[in-house]
Order: structure tokens, then sequence, then C-alpha cells
């Protein structure tokens, strides 16, 4: 009987946890599911099923839906590569102990915790035409010909919010890669200098392979952020110029609010899910590949 109300006790501790799964986790889903298979303007009172047509259209119709899905990619691409690169390079200054790396630590890891609508709107600035302080600086360097309105530019808006969101999304990288090279015991590398390793070999032959979960952890993460970007599309270019800068989430938010397409856009959710799963489960079949040899 003591037994019996021990374990009960222990499942009333995790019931409030387990009705906020199911009231705001649980529910919504196949809300969106159901939505999914309807025809719905988010107001009225009548909605018309018609099944799978909407994920129909997604998949084989909606080409600025594909069109913002390699926008994501795009930058996602452009993340996993310079940005979390950047944060590598960084985190091997500081595990160092150079001189300032507590400082230096600190001000890498402010851009993430900032609003991204303010970082949004601050790089707005910096990259306004014609007085930007981008643009005032290529002038002053006699760059003139490289002035333009890069956010307006469809050659270069793209880019340029995606250089604000490595900006921002570096010092993510940063503190985990940092927090893995200390993690490494230091008397590998004392070892390594014994017998005669230079600092790559080091690098190669005893960071790289013992940092490899801290990558695929980073990867993963980078990945998932990335693909899901928007406050900072909404504050620098709001999708435009024309589709350039649209992302699944601006996507999902036009059809929904522009549109009046409740139901195509839940349909357009949960397709961007099932690629974020894809993914995710593609990058952890890899990552356990490589783990294994």
């Amino acid at each position: 009987m003591v037994k019996r109300w021990y374990t009960l006790t222990n499942y009333l501790f995790i019931l409030p946890a387990l009705l906020l799964f199911l009231v705001f986790g649980l529910y919504p889903f196949f809300k969106v599911f159901q939505l999914s298979l309807m025809s719905w303007d988010g107001i009225s009172s009548n909605m018309q099923f018609v099944g799978l047509a909407n994920f129909v259209e997604v998949f084989t119709q909606d080409k600025v839906w594909w069109s913002s899905v390699m926008n994501a990619a795009w930058i996602t691409f452009l993340a996993l590569t310079i940005q979390n690169g950047i944060a590598l390079i960084l985190a091997l200054l500081c595990a160092n102990d150079i001189k300032g790396g507590h400082v230096y630590r600190v001000i890498f890891y402010l851009p993430p915790v900032l609003s991204g609508i303010v970082i949004g709107l601050i790089w707005k600035w910096i990259f306004r035409y014609p007085d930007g302080i981008l643009n005032v600086a290529l002038v002053h360097m006699g760059l003139k010909h490289l002035v333009r309105d890069w956010l307006a530019d469809p050659k270069t808006a793209l880019n340029a919010v995606a250089a604000v969101h490595m900006w921002r999304g570096f010092g993510w990288g940063f503190v985990i890669f940092l927090a893995g090279l200390q993690n490494i015991p230091q008397q590998i590398y004392e070892a390594a200098r014994v017998d005669g390793a230079n600092a790559w070999q080091r690098f190669w032959y005893i960071t790289v392979p013992l940092m490899i979960p801290v990558f695929i952890l980073v990867s993963i993460l980078t990945i998932l952020g990335s693909m899901q970007i928007y406050d900072i599309i909404a504050a620098t270019t709001n999708g435009g110029p024309g589709y350039h800068t649209e992302v699944p989430v601006t996507r999902i938010l036009a059809s929904m609010q522009g549109a009046g397409r409740f139901g195509y856009a839940c349909a357009q959710g949960i397709a961007f899910g099932l690629i974020l799963l894809t993914v995710s489960m593609l990058q952890l079949w890899v990552s356990n590949k490589m783990k294994r040899e």
C-alpha cells in the first residue's frame, strides 16, 4: 500500500508538466494537422475539407515556397561554414589564454543574447543607402563603385541578411566550442609536444577527433536555428526585394495573414517540419557513422 502511494505521488509531481505538454504541445500539433486538411480563412466558422490538396500544392505547385526553402538552405550553408569557422577560430584563441581572453568571451557572447529585431534594425541602418555606415566607409576608402542599396539589391540582399544572421549567431558556437576545448585534457597536448608535434598536428590529430561530438552538436543547432530564421528577415527586408529573401517562416505567415489561407499555412508548417526532421535524422545518421569509424 505504501509503495503504491509512493508511486502515485511520483506521478502527481509530473502531472502539471504532462498537462502543459498535452495542452500546449500535443493538442496544437493534432490541430495543425487537422487544419492542414481544410480550406479555412482563419476567421469564419466555415471550413471546407480538401484532403491532401494543400500538401499537393506545397510539394508540386508552390515555386515561391521552394525558393524560400532554398534561401534558408543557403543561409544555413553560410552559417555552417563561415559562422562556425569564425566561432572555432575565436574559441581556439581564447582557449590558449590570450591576454584579455575573459573580456573577449563576454564581447563575443553579447550578439546572441540581443533581440533579433533590434539587431536587424541596427544593421538595416548600417546598410542604408546612400548614407549608411557601410556605404560611407566604402566612399572614404575610395571604393565608391561598391556603394549600393545592399538590402534592396536582389544580388546582395540574401547575402547581406545572411551576414547579419552570422554576426548574431557565431557567439553560440563560440561558447560551445570553448567549453569543448576546455574539456580536453592538457596532458595530451603536452605529450604531443614532447613527441615533436607542431601546432597544426596537435590541432588535426588531437583537437579535431576529440571535438567531433561538439562539432555535431553545433552543426545541428546551427541548421535548426538558421532554417527557422525570421526576426532578422522581418526587421531588414521582410522577404524582399521580390521574394529574394523569403524564408519558410515568412511564407507561412504570408499565407496566414496576407492570403488568409490558414489551412494551407498549416500544410506549409508540417512540410517544413518534415524537412527539418529529415535533415536532423540524416545528420544524426552521419554523425553516428563517424563515431563508429
